[in-house]
């Protein structure tokens, strides 16, 4: 800061100057006394400059509305929600969310540095704080084939870059727990940074290896132990609400007045039509104070917590010095949002932009899908009885279970019955190998075609999952033709596709477009394939795929039981 604007701030504190902008007739959540402050807030250059009585060179009259802190959201991926970060920026940024810390593994996962960077371009010019965690994990596992292989070397390149604050989402928990070389060389680029957690499960001793490797924080507790454990032991937790996972009612039963300060909130990966239904960040609050959290505590773990956890020094409270990113509602229980400020300027209103986002070249991102061809053939399941390994699907859950099944077998080969259960097979997309891993899946529910999509957690390969071979055949070659993305086909006919031209996985499509068109395709996958209402459909396909989530899980190069860390057969 110039020695000039320093002392124009404190003038205007002091009440000898008038400040640029001055909020009048506030009640301002105080996230550090926990109390209702009514007061003006004077602002300067983006700054909160004080708060009492001020005049100022333009003034708005709240008339007594509650005043936040910018909402943040302290683990998410862009990606997820299939638009470009200007189009999400304009989704979530009307909703009160005015800081994200993002994790660019999905596109880090197929375009490697060029993904990262492209995320960091895209987002430079917004009125949305989007912090970096360099993917740690690209692959996540030794145990698929993904567009990239990011190592120490690449990431010690981008680890100083301005907005990046850490490594995120340790997900080889195994290799930290033991020791794994390449492992520790990741941990010590990000020394005196921070290093998010993804470790499900670990207990223990081996929990205990995983923090005193600098390990910080954790969004994938799915039990009030883990919580509990993770908290005595100084982590930090984020409770996540996103579209897959649903768990914010459970888990927010683990917070008391005594850990509150530890816990905050995430999103983690959010689909078009939640973010435009329910909200962001916002939702979580409300779902929060639903479950009996008291509202400003809510509001704190939405603001101050996440700030404090990534050591952003400048945000998540509002008080003098602090960036003037600010939250305007009408009321602590609903959360209805009226207004949203980022650095004085009002960006968002009644849940609309104001603001217009200019979007960076993707050429860098484009064009990401080499497959070799496929036959009917490549689907045919070889079994030596007819009891298999299944993957049973949970209802708003990324975890699945093991489950042994009877099926159908003619000529030595698994056949589609009347059970529910259906084939699932990932499709190496990055490089031709012709990599093809098959797997069964129950509790799905769809009939009478298949779903296609290279959104595919983590290391987003073609995914294809349906009851007829042919069907299955026609939806890779339809991903194929887009250039990535969604489709739905039946008896050979493609019902609906949705482009995603950034990586295979966002689209260059306004949010709202994106969502409409997900809209008709849920209905498709609902109403005439009737899946499973519990679920949601491509979410939930995008993470079969994923094997750092127990139990059972398919990649590109077979069935993997997550929990053993090793393939199995699908015959048993």
């Amino acid at each position: 800061m110039e020695k000039e604007e320093l002392k124009k701030m404190i003038n205007i504190a002091n009440g000898n100057e008038k400040a640029e902008l001055v909020l009048k007739n506030c009640s301002i959540v105080n996230v550090f006394t926990s109390e209702i402050v009514k007061g003006d807030v004077a602002v300067d250059n983006g700054k909160i400059v004080g708060i009492g009585e001020y005049d100022g060179m333009e003034e708005m009259n709240l008339k007594g509305a509650y005043l936040c802190p910018g909402f943040i959201d302290g683990h998410v991926h862009i990606e997820s929600s299939m638009v470009s970060p200007g189009e999400f920026a304009k989704a979530i940024v009307p909703r009160g969310t005015t800081t994200i810390i993002a994790d660019p593994h999905e596109i880090a996962n197929v375009k490697g540095i060029d993904g990262i960077k492209y995320i960091l371009n895209d987002s430079e010019n917004l009125p949305l704080d989007v912090y970096i965690m360099l993917p740690s994990c690209v692959p996540a596992t030794p145990f698929e084939n993904s567009g990239a292989n990011l190592s120490h070397k690449e990431l010690s390149e981008m680890i100083d870059e301005k907005r990046v604050l850490g490594l995120g989402e340790m997900m080889n928990y195994p290799g930290v727990i033991n020791g794994d070389e390449e492992i520790i060389e990741k941990i010590l680029i990000a020394e005196n940074k921070k290093i998010d957690g993804h470790g499900p499960m670990i207990s223990d001793k081996e929990l205990n290896a995983y923090v005193v490797a600098g390990v910080s924080t954790e969004h994938e507790c799915s039990t009030l132990k883990e919580i509990e454990d993770r908290l005595r032991l100084g982590m930090y937790v984020l409770i996540r609400e996103g579209s897959a996972a649903r768990n914010l009612s459970e888990l927010i039963k683990a917070v008391n007045k005594d850990n509150l300060r530890r816990c905050l909130f995430c999103t983690d990966d959010k689909h078009p039509e939640d973010i435009l239904k329910d909200g962001h960040i916002d939702h979580n609050i409300r779902l929060a104070i639903k479950n009996g959290i008291d509202p400003i505590d809510a509001i704190k773990m939405a603001t101050l917590n996440g700030a404090e956890c990534y050591g952003l020094r400048d945000r998540g409270a509002i008080a003098p010095g602090y960036v003037a990113d600010l939250v305007v509602v009408d009321n602590l229980r609903d959360l209805n949002i009226l207004k949203v400020f980022k650095n004085g300027n009002i960006v968002g209103e009644n849940k609309k932009p104001l603001f217009k986002v200019i979007p960076s070249s993707i050429s860098t991102v484009e064009n990401s899908i080499n497959v070799k061809g496929v036959s009917l053939k490549d689907f045919e399941i070889e079994l030596k009885s007819n009891k298999v390994n299944v993957i049973k699907l949970n209802p708003h859950s990324l975890f699945t279970e093991k489950e042994e099944k009877i099926v159908q077998v003619k000529d030595g080969k698994f056949e589609y019955g009347n059970e529910d259960i259906l084939k699932v097979a990932v499709i190496e997309r990055h490089k031709a190998t012709g990599n093809i891993g098959l797997g069964l899946v129950e509790n799905f529910g769809l009939k009478g075609g298949a779903i296609a999509s290279t959104i595919a957690h983590d290391s987003h390969n073609i995914i294809v999952i349906g009851d007829s071979d042919f069907d299955m055949i026609v939806a890779i070659e339809e991903i194929e033709r887009i250039g990535g993305g969604i489709t739905i086909v039946s008896n050979g006919e493609v019902l609906k596709s949705l482009p995603l031209s950034i990586a295979g996985l966002m689209s260059k499509e306004p949010l709202e477009v994106v969502n409409n068109s997900l809209k008709e395709m849920l209905d498709i996958a609902y109403d005439k394939f009737k899946v499973n209402r519990e679920m949601d459909p491509f979410m939930t396909l995008a993470f079969i795929a994923l094997p750092v989530i127990p139990e059972l899980k398919v990649t590109d190069l077979g069935l993997f039981h997550v929990n053993e860390f090793k393939f199995i057969d699908i015959s048993i």
